[in-house]
């Protein structure tokens, strides 16, 4: 099996300080350090890989971005429409009661009823809200804290299986869980599906997890039914566990809506869900990023023994922020809305890029996973560096997405674009962008 290549381990001198910036050098900042050294912590720590977004200020450290220009950022993927007011108003009303208990880490019976309603509104599927569902702080926390309750690190070899590229807490998690990584590269050629048939049998019978991503970050390639059952046949042969990430569900531009692994497994009869669980999250769907709310749901064995773990992990839902998203789950005609708002976007950005791009409209998400010109020689981060000096407008290169695994890296001579501003930005970073293309049609 290929070994990935990592880049610099974390270091604390990543860190930002208390005012969110690095200092410049030991001199200038006389604070104790954050961490003196590694004794008597965790040693899984030290295979933590710095967040895309840190390599990304590191390779801007040198630049100075072109003052003719307002900066535009396509970088992270922080929604940016406006957060409707029904929620807010929600949100409000829920402080004056909210805030004298403490909430149970299950949630309250009528969250949990509101997420099983949806996905019964969603997907035609019944689910026990007592049982089959649970409420978590945005997928990122749940997606960590499953992976802790799954992996089994004393089982020899024990593995998970990642796309490539990937959400970086897939990798994270793994590393603090003690398990092993084995990447699976994106196909460009069968519109960035996964080659799952490129895994090896031994590692999928020492997998324990594998981690899904429909539609994907950051390609935005929606997963079949056909490589659903294929998934699930590998997971009865070798009993691992798959966690289907689905918070960019809602945002879709062709006319049938994506796939859920739930409904994939319903389709196939499999109405037990076993070894499944689903990841959902309002901060696409209803752009309330900052609410922090999502559900889990699926296999009812699973999340008995994920409540378990997450009552000692101290992650309990504020009823507050509970209020809000039973308002959020319980209307769609925001979503709706949301999803027209992205379609018109990216019907107008889209052309203007390929233009000058390898780049199409994808299945869903947010982003545009575009290739740099040939006569960048597959360079992402120069691209990225370059057009931020000459246009003002950041974008993420698609290598930091990914890892080296067997002697190539699948994001390398791409770029992460996320569409997340209002339109006329979008739009006038796009243009920028194809001014950029045809002066630099080469790496200098």
């Amino acid at each position: 099996m290929g070994q990935p290549k990592w880049p610099t381990p974390f270091k604390t001198s990543m860190l930002p300080d208390r005012h969110g910036e690095k200092p410049a050098d030991k001199h200038e900042d006389q604070r104790a350090p954050l961490i003196p050294d590694n004794r008597g912590m965790n040693p899984l720590l030290a295979k933590l890989q710095p967040y895309p977004f840190e390599r990304l200020k590191q390779l801007f450290a040198s630049v100075t971005p072109n003052p003719a220009f307002k900066p535009i950022s396509l970088g992270i993927g922080e929604p940016k429409h406006a957060t409707p007011a029904f929620i807010q108003d929600a949100l409000k009303a829920a402080v004056a009661t909210g805030l004298s208990a403490y909430p149970a880490t299950a949630g309250e019976p009528a969250l949990r009823k509101a997420c099983t309603a949806w996905l019964q509104t969603r997907y035609d599927l019944t689910l026990d809200a007592a049982t089959q569902v649970l409420p978590v702080n945005g997928s990122r926390e749940a997606l960590f804290a499953l992976t802790q309750t799954v992996i089994d690190p004393t089982r020899p070899g024990a593995t998970v299986v990642s796309p490539n590229p990937f959400y970086q807490i897939y990798e994270g998690a793994a590393l603090l869980a003690g398990a092993e990584l084995h990447y699976v590269p994106s196909d460009p050629a069968r519109n960035f599906a996964n080659d799952w048939d490129s895994v090896p049998a031994a590692v999928w019978a020492r997998t324990q997890l594998l981690f899904v991503c429909s539609p994907g970050n950051p390609t935005g390639a929606v997963m079949p039914l056909s490589e659903w059952q294929r998934l699930f046949a590998l997971s009865d042969q070798h009993g691992f566990v798959i966690a289907s990430d689905e918070c960019y569900s809602e945002i879709y531009f062709r006319e049938e809506a994506p796939l859920s692994g739930l409904e994939a497994a319903h389709l196939l009869g499999r109405t037990d869900f076993k070894r499944l669980i689903a990841f959902t999250s309002l901060s696409k769907r209803s752009n309330v990023p900052g609410l922090r709310s999502g559900f889990v749901a699926g296999d009812a064995a699973i999340i008995q023994q994920f409540l378990l773990y997450r009552t000692y992990h101290g992650s309990a839902m504020s009823p507050v922020v509970q209020s809000a998203s039973v308002a959020a789950w319980g209307d769609e005609a925001h979503v709706v809305d949301n999803r027209n708002q992205y379609r018109t976007k990216f019907a107008q950005v889209t052309p203007v890029l390929a233009q000058v791009l390898d780049v199409k409209l994808p299945d869903a998400s947010f982003y545009l996973w575009a290739g740099v010109p040939a006569g960048w020689q597959g360079d992402d981060a120069a691209f990225a560096k370059a057009l931020y000096e000459a246009e003002s407008v950041t974008v993420l290169p698609g290598s930091y997405l990914a890892r080296d695994f067997n002697g190539s890296n699948p994001g390398e001579g791409r770029i992460r674009m996320a569409l997340v501003a209002e339109t006329a930005e979008c739009l006038e970073a796009a243009e920028r962008i194809a001014r950029f293309v045809r002066a630099h049609p080469k790496k200098a």
